[in-house]
């Protein structure tokens, strides 16, 4: 028997007729007629090759075979509805769950690492797993193991969903004693000593294997070349924390996003100064599997997230 040829309607009859051993009591229970549940209990006898119900001392007596599928039949049934229940609502407060995160030590200092710490304490089940872009490939965002991606991406498969987290202006990072803070002009910048900082989408981050000025460094160079110029790059690095050990030295400067230079500078003697040159903001947006975008924990992730995201001032 081919399972698609049935209409499973038919089992859920076959269980009333079973509780009611009347068609015309069934066909009432179920806001049939009579003529309609007659007609589906021949088909039910057609379908089990057996009678199910004979008429015996003035009412409907289920057949030895009506009686076996009985228990079988609730069973399958009280599935089905289990199955076609809402989903419950997501309590994050009782969750048992663990939330995998990709995103780059730009992204892990400035919000992952504050978002959690708020987590903490209000929903103790709550766990995290945060991962570096080199430890996650598209494989793994399209099958739904990785809740989150977040990073400036170049490109996205248009299956993806996504979601802008915040746009975040340059700013330049330096030691107090560095001279540039004394003129800071265009001119200055270019002859100054730079720490180049990227980390974009995921996978293993491109060697710089050309020096030259010909190879694309990212969104600091383009604008600079825009200009027609170049800035001398010392240090290439992809860990935004990384700068404000370098800066340590008072002949280099890291050109970086605000929030992460504005956090390095509360924890050290590093000071912030304006970018002498105009560079387009840099967009983050935090982007999810399809089969991920219905689920009740992974709505509540996404949303407390983008919440939480506007409480990380970039001034």
């Amino acid at each position: 028997m081919n399972i698609r040829n049935v209409d499973l309607n038919l089992l859920v009859y076959l269980n009333v007729l079973i509780d009611e051993k009347s068609v015309s009591k069934a066909a009432n229970k179920l806001a049939l007629t009579q003529p309609a549940m007659s007609n589906a209990l021949k088909r039910l006898r057609d379908l089990f090759d057996d009678p199910l119900l004979v008429r015996a001392a003035g009412s409907m007596t289920p057949t030895s075979k009506a009686l076996s599928l009985k228990p079988e039949i609730e069973s399958l049934l009280k599935m089905a509805e289990a199955i076609t229940q809402p989903s419950e609502q997501f309590n994050p407060a009782t969750a048992e769950v663990t939330f995998r995160i990709m995103a780059n030590d730009y992204m892990e200092s400035t919000l992952i690492a504050p978002f959690i710490t708020e987590q903490l304490t209000k929903n103790p089940g709550i766990n995290f797993d945060v991962l570096s872009p080199s430890d996650v490939n598209l494989q793994d965002m399209e099958k739904g193991t990785i809740d989150l991606a977040i990073n400036r991406f170049n490109g996205l498969p248009r299956s993806f969903h996504q979601a802008s987290v915040w746009r975040d202006n340059y700013c330049c990072l330096t030691h107090p004693k560095n001279t540039f803070l004394q003129l800071s002009s265009l001119d200055d910048y270019l002859q100054k000593e730079h720490i180049w900082v990227n980390r974009a989408g995921w996978g293993p981050e491109a060697a710089v294997t050309n020096k030259s000025g010909k190879q694309k460094l990212g969104w600091v160079d383009e604008a600079l070349w825009q200009l027609e110029q170049t800035r001398k790059i010392r240090v290439f690095t992809r860990h935004y924390m990384i700068a404000s050990l370098l800066c340590q030295s008072e002949q280099l400067i890291a050109t970086l996003p605000r929030r992460q230079a504005k956090l390095l500078t509360t924890h050290t003697d590093l000071v912030i100064s304006p970018v002498p040159f105009q560079i387009v903001p840099i967009e983050v947006k935090m982007i999810w599997s399809p089969l991920l975008h219905h689920a009740p924990a992974h709505q509540w992730l996404r949303r407390e997230l983008l919440e939480f995201a506007k409480t990380v001032a970039d001034r």
